[in-house]
């Protein structure tokens, strides 16, 4: 059965949102080496909208500031498959891009028993719908050591039913002062 796989950079004060400045060459190394491991992306529609044509873009056009952004951008136009979950979103102009618009546990529950490679979540709205659904099964949080104050906080609305006890199964240091944390359920 693959694994949906939760990943997402955070501040030190919990801050989510991408418009804090919170990527690095070394930040997007990591990520790509993610990239790799997974055939299918996991997004809500705010989350794919920012992702799609933004990353196939820096890979056909070679536009990334930095080796890692291309390297980055080139690992996501490699990945099989992009599931996008959308009540609003009514077609896709990248032809791997799969809308749904059904129950998403059922669905997910679904994309799990098919053949093939691990999924890849991103987003916040959505993985916390998934985190209720007890249905991610790995996270992958990048903590940044940046303190910006304000933004949109990780985890901010999810409603669990219990406690969420997770293993650490991995964390690693970047040269930038970043924490990798891969846990598991």
């Amino acid at each position: 059965m693959r694994k949906l796989i939760y990943s997402i950079n955070i501040t030190l004060d919990g801050c989510c949102d991408h418009t804090k400045g919170m990527a690095g060459e070394d930040v997007h190394a990591y990520f790509a080496d993610l990239l790799r491991e997974v055939d299918v992306f996991v997004y809500g529609r705010k989350t794919y909208e920012l992702m799609v044509p933004f990353w196939p873009d820096v890979a056909k056009n070679h536009t990334g500031p930095a080796d890692s952004m291309s390297e980055f951008a080139e690992a996501f136009v490699s990945v099989k498959k992009t599931i996008v979950f959308s009540r609003t979103l009514e077609k896709a102009d990248d032809p791997k891009t799969n809308i749904i618009n059904t129950d998403l546990r059922e669905a997910i529950l679904k994309l799990k028993e098919e053949e093939g490679g691990d999924m890849l979540l991103g987003g916040v709205d959505l993985p916390s719908q998934l985190m209720e659904l007890d249905l991610i099964d790995e996270y992958r949080i990048m903590v940044q050591p940046l303190i910006v104050g304000e933004g949109r906080r990780l985890f901010d609305s999810v409603s669990l039913p219990e406690k969420l006890s997770l293993k650490l199964a991995e964390s690693k240091t970047l040269k930038s002062g970043c924490i990798a944390l891969h846990y598991v359920r």
